[in-house]
This record gives structure tokens, C-alpha cells and sequence, in this order.
């Protein structure tokens, strides 16, 4: 194909013309010409069909002007680009020049984004995102191409010593954000977070700490403080004296929908994705939570029981450690209830082990197993129609005392 058909004289008449033109210099090559006396260079070609435009720089006085011959230096380069196979919007070297670096933090925004589907429930999406954004903020305005083993000890070794699982948390997320960044081709080389063999070198082999269990209020405490919380206001109030109802978990509830929800039936039925065994859980409904979801249920506004602010997203994980908070009970935690729950079941009733496990929906095996078939939601319904019962005791001598109301417990757990 014929090239190098125009001319300095000619571009410069061109532009004198005062008229919209457009000049060829041949295979590719164009001068896009405006009526107003600019004009640009654009290089045209046509691949699977589709035509495609690649602007090459203004021809002008001022200090970016492209001459003719940068203009056929630049569609030369081009012309082997395409040669090749390659993409000229991605491979010329002037685009790459100007393409400025992802920085770290924003790979970490793009890998929690792609990670939406994948994350167990909300509280682990935040537990990565705040990892992320506060531990790991001195990486986060880094050319992700530039994060190195120095900087990623610097933010690893203040946590190591006193907060030895989160670094180790923290150390783990940062690996995946590179190993993420190297996929897409935003850096090359080893992994500076990589553990084995590499930062186990730098910052010396984990302990083996002590886990702690999450604090439990006393269940005997639990009836005056349910008091209260039936007392307090908003989604999370709500959401939390479900979840202590349920001997749930604050993910099942924060991420229920009325979907799961059998008011026939009174259950609910938690798929297994959000369960942390795996396995579907049918939680049966005292009328207290029934009533709780039926008040709900009347003002619906999404398809998740308790919605939150945010379009197709149930309420914050933080909603019901919030409520816990405004109510002032020190360091107790909603996970504890569980643990309250269990407690009452083997110190104030006479209901078997195996309903109180298979009520908190743990794993349990051999013959245990066969409370998970058959007559097992009948006995779980009576035990946390129980649990609910007790819930509602006071000391006000207004209701059944505990001695009688143990006695009433322990008649249904024989039955």
C-alpha cells in the first residue's frame, strides 16, 4: 500500500483552507483537518471486522506539536504492533508511558470486588476490608509493581508480637492482593508477603496462642437483659433478641430473608452457603420470635428481613454489637448468647446434650446424628420454646419463679 503521500507544503495549505478535509499519508496514516485551523493525526485500521481509530498527537505550534515525520515514525510502530497480533491501544510505548500505575490500594479495592460472591457472610467482608484500609494503609498509595519484602515487614512486625493472629490474617490478605495483581499482569516476580521459606526468615515462626472464648453473659442475666433490649428501638434490637431466641449465629440473622421464613410452619430455614457447617439448618420459631418477624414482616421493604441503607444489602454486621453498646453491658458479646444458651441447657434443664447441640447447630456424630432426622425439630422446638419462656422471666414476682419454671423445663425436655 502506497505511503508517504503528503507533504509538509500540503498539510500547512491544508490547514490555510479554513475547511473541516481529511488528508490520507497513506496505509493507515490520516490528518483529520478542522475548520478552525487544528488538525490531528489518527492512525485507521480494520481487524475481525471492526474498524478502529488510534489518535497520534496534534499537528500544532506548541510544545506536543507531531511533525509528519513523528506522525509515520508513530503509524510505523503501530503498523509492527499489529503486525505481531498485538493490541496498539495497550502496546505502544507512548500509551504505556502515560498509563499511570495502579497503586496497592486500589488492587485491593478491585480483588474485594471481584471477592463479593465469595465471602462467607458480612462480617468476614469487613474483617478483609478493614484489614486492608487501616493495617495495611501504609501500602495502599504504592505502585502495586513497587511493593517490596521491607515494606511489607514494616507493617507486619508492629502487630506481630501482641496481635500475632491478626498480622497473620493481615499477612495472608496482603498475598492475595499481590498474587491478584501479578494475574493481571500489574507486576511480575516472587511474592515479597510469601510465608514459607520467605517472611517465616524475617519475622520468626508464629506461637501457638491460646484462643479465647467469645465473652458470655451470664445466662442467668439474660431474662433482665432481654427485658431491656425488647425495650430498645431499630433493626438491630430486633435483629439481636432474634438471634438470641434462635441460638443462632449474627451472620444467619443479619443475612435471613423472608424467603427462608415458614409462618405455617413457624421455621426458618437457613441455607447451607451461610451456615458454618455447611448443612442447611431448620431453626424452629418460639411465638416470641414469631411475633418479632410477623411485626416485620407487615413493614417489609426488601427481600431481606432485617435491610439495611444500602440498595439489595442487608443491615452492618456491626448492628447488633451497636445495640449491645447503647445498652451498656460491658465486654459480653452476641456470639457469647450462644454460650449462655448452652450453659442454661445443662445447668437449669434436663434436656439431653444431643438437642442442645444440634439446636446451635453443631457438627455431631454417631448415634447424636440421629437427632438431626426424625423427631429432632419436635425436640428442638420444645427446647427453644423453653429457652424463650425463660427469657421472659423477671424478678419482679410477676411471673412464674425460677425454682417452678425449671420445673415446667424439665416436664416438657421428658416429653
Amino acid at each position: 500500500m502506497a505511503r508517504h503521500k503528503l507533504t509538509e507544503t500540503k498539510v500547512k495549505a491544508a490547514l490555510k483552507a479554513g475547511k473541516t478535509d481529511k488528508l490520507g499519508d497513506g496505509d493507515g496514516l490520516w490528518l483529520y483537518v478542522q475548520a478552525s485551523g487544528s488538525a490531528s493525526w489518527v492512525f485507521i485500521w480494520i481487524r475481525h471486522k471492526l474498524r478502529r481509530e488510534l489518535g497520534l498527537g496534534s499537528y500544532s505550534s506548541g510544545v506536543r506539536h507531531v511533525s509528519l515525520a513523528d506522525a509515520r515514525d508513530k503509524a510505523e510502530a503501530v503498523r509492527g504492533i499489529l503486525g505481531r497480533g498485538g493490541d496498539p491501544f495497550n502496546e505502544l510505548p507512548e500509551r504505556i508511558a502515560a498509563v499511570k500505575p495502579k497503586t496497592f490500594g486500589e488492587v485491593c479495592d478491585d480483588l474485594l470486588a471481584a471477592k463479593e460472591t465469595t465471602f462467607r457472610n458480612e462480617k468476614h467482608k469487613a474483617q478483609w476490608r478493614m484489614t486492608l484500609e487501616v493495617y495495611a494503609k501504609p501500602l495502599r498509595k504504592i505502585p502495586v509493581t513497587d511493593v517490596a519484602t521491607d515494606d511489607v515487614v514494616r507493617v507486619l512486625r508492629p502487630l506481630w508480637q501482641d496481635k500475632q493472629e491478626t498480622a497473620s490474617r493481615l499477612r495472608g490478605r496482603i498475598e492475595k492482593v499481590l498474587d491478584y495483581a501479578k494475574a493481571l499482569k500489574l507486576r511480575d516476580g516472587e511474592n515479597p508477603a510469601r510465608w514459607k521459606g520467605h517472611l517465616d526468615h524475617v519475622l520468626g515462626e508464629r506461637r501457638k496462642l491460646k484462643r479465647g472464648h467469645h465473652a458470655a453473659m451470664p445466662y442467668v442475666d439474660v431474662p433482665a437483659f432481654m427485658v431491656r433490649l425488647s425495650q430498645a428501638e431499630g433493626l438491630g434490637a430486633r435483629a439481636l433478641e432474634l438471634c438470641i431466641l434462635t441460638a443462632t449465629r449474627s451472620g444467619e440473622v443479619l443475612n435471613a430473608r423472608w424467603s427462608e421464613i415458614d409462618f405455617d410452619a413457624a421455621t426458618w430455614t437457613v441455607p447451607a452457603e451461610r451456615m458454618k457447617a455447611g448443612k442447611e439448618h431448620v431453626v424452629p420459631l418460639s411465638p416470641r420470635a414469631m411475633a418479632i418477624l410477623k411485626a416485620l414482616h407487615e413493614k417489609r421493604l426488601s427481600d431481606f428481613v432485617f435491610p439495611g441503607q444500602a440498595p439489595r444489602k442487608p443491615i452492618s454486621g456491626m448492628a447488633m454489637a451497636m445495640t449491645m453498646r447503647r445498652l451498656e453491658v460491658g465486654s459480653f458479646t452476641v456470639h457469647g448468647f450462644r454460650s449462655a444458651f448452652r450453659d442454661w441447657c445443662g445447668d437449669a434443664t434436663s434436656f439431653p446434650r444431643d438437642v442442645a447441640e444440634a439446636a446451635l447447630a453443631h457438627v455431631i456424630q454417631g448415634v447424636e446424628a440421629a437427632y438431626r432426622r426424625g423427631s429432632a425439630l419436635a425436640k428442638r422446638r420444645k427446647l427453644l420454646e423453653a429457652w424463650a419462656s425463660y427469657c421472659s422471666t423477671t424478678n419482679t414476682g410477676k411471673v412464674l419463679t425460677m425454682e417452678r419454671r425449671k420445673s415446667e423445663i424439665d416436664r416438657d425436655a421428658a416429653h
